[in-house]
C-alpha cells in the first residue's frame, strides 16, 4: 500500500492555497493543502508497525516545524508545478532527512525543496501566465506546526490520514 508523510498547514494557509488549488490543481480533490516531507513510499501491513514505531520515536525528536512562505515559484521546465515556497528551516530539515534515513529509503531524484503545490499539470502557456501573475502579487505567511501525519492513498488516489504525530517533547 502506498504510504506518505505530509504537514498540514493551518486552515488561513489552506485556505489561500485551496483559492488557487481549485483553479490550477489537477489533484485538488484529492488531498488538503500539505507540505511534503516524505514522498510516496510503499509497505506492507507486516512493516506498517515498524513504521510507526519509527515515526513516534522521529516525532518525539522533533521540534515544531517552522514555515515561512515567502513567494510564489514553479518547478518548471521539470514539471509545470506552481508552489508557495516556504524557506529551509533546521525543523524542516530535520524532519526531511530523518524520514530519508533507515528504515525509510533515501530520496535521490530530488533535493529537499519545502513548498506547498497550489497548481499542477498545467499546460506551458497557462503556466507561464500564472506564475507570472502569481509572481506580482506579495505572499507572507508565518507559522509553526506541532503534527506531521502518516497518509494513505486508497485506490481512487485520494489520501487519508493513518495516524498523527505531535512533534516535539509535549507531544
Amino acid at each position: 500500500m502506498n504510504y506518505g508523510i505530509a504537514l498540514f498547514p493551518s486552515k488561513e494557509l489552506q485556505d489561500r492555497a485551496n483559492a488557487l488549488r481549485m483553479r490550477y490543481d489537477s489533484h485538488y480533490s484529492l488531498i488538503p493543502p500539505h507540505i511534503t516531507i516524505k514522498e510516496t513510499f510503499d509497505i506492507t501491513g507486516e512493516q506498517l508497525p515498524q513504521i510507526i514505531e519509527h515515526l513516534r520515536k522521529i516525532a518525539l525528536e522533533a521540534k515544531p516545524a517552522v514555515i515561512d512562505v515567502y513567494k510564489v515559484d514553479s518547478f518548471a521546465p521539470q514539471s509545470n508545478t506552481i508552489f508557495f515556497k516556504i524557506r529551509e528551516h533546521e525543523t524542516l530539515t530535520f524532519l526531511y532527512e530523518a524520514l530519508h534515513s533507515d528504515p525509510f529509503s533515501p530520496n535521490f531524484k530530488y533535493g529537499f525543496i519545502p513548498h506547498l503545490t497550489v497548481g499542477q499539470d498545467l499546460s506551458d502557456d497557462e503556466l507561464a501566465d500564472v506564475v507570472g501573475r502569481l509572481k506580482m502579487k506579495q505572499i507572507e505567511h508565518k507559522e509553526v506546526i506541532d503534527r506531521m501525519q502518516l497518509l494513505y492513498q486508497l485506490e481512487n488516489g485520494s489520501w487519508s490520514v493513518y495516524e498523527t504525530f505531535r512533534l516535539g517533547k509535549d507531544g
